[in-house]
């Protein structure tokens, strides 16, 4: 939003004055006592902003209980059907039931191929290491062997 250079008040006030739909001109001409009423309300009025997340309404509560963040996630009010047939037939899964389904599904196949492949990482840096202890203890066979006037002194 663009304020007018020329304008004889504060940024602030011709700001808020422009979201209420005022133009310039209007601004420009309201008294002084108007102006400096509004100014000492808008000043109180920026004191008072938050800049905390309302959507947390329990989420801190939630987790620390091992409950989900949001009251939708999981639970019987979400997994559970709210109907059924009179004769006891299961009732068809709604979208939202079998999308949840579905995401659970694809997380579980996640979960199993990244576990495969960090057993299969350990198996290949074990397998490294053992390399480089066979390779350390045959190059330890390959060194000269003392003779026989230094194997008489040890005995």
């Amino acid at each position: 939003m663009k304020i007018h250079p020329r304008h004889k008040f504060g940024r602030a006030f011709c700001k808020h004055f422009v979201l209420l739909g005022l133009p310039y001109s209007q601004i420009n001409k309201m008294a002084a006592p108007w102006r400096s009423l509004c100014i000492t309300a808008l000043k109180h009025q920026c004191r008072s902003f938050s800049s905390t997340n309302g959507a947390q309404a329990g989420q801190i509560w939630r987790l620390s209980n091992g409950l989900p963040t949001h009251g939708s996630e999981y639970g019987p009010l979400t997994d559970l059907p709210d109907w059924s047939f009179a004769d006891g037939r299961p009732r068809p899964p709604m979208k939202g039931q079998a999308r949840r389904q579905k995401e659970r599904e694809e997380f579980a196949k996640r979960v199993v191929a990244l576990s495969s492949e960090v057993d299969m990482g350990m198996e290949t840096w074990e397998q490294k290491k053992e390399a480089v202890k066979r390779a350390e203890e045959h190059r330890k066979t390959l060194l000269l062997k003392p003779k026989g006037h230094n194997k008489l002194k040890k005995k």
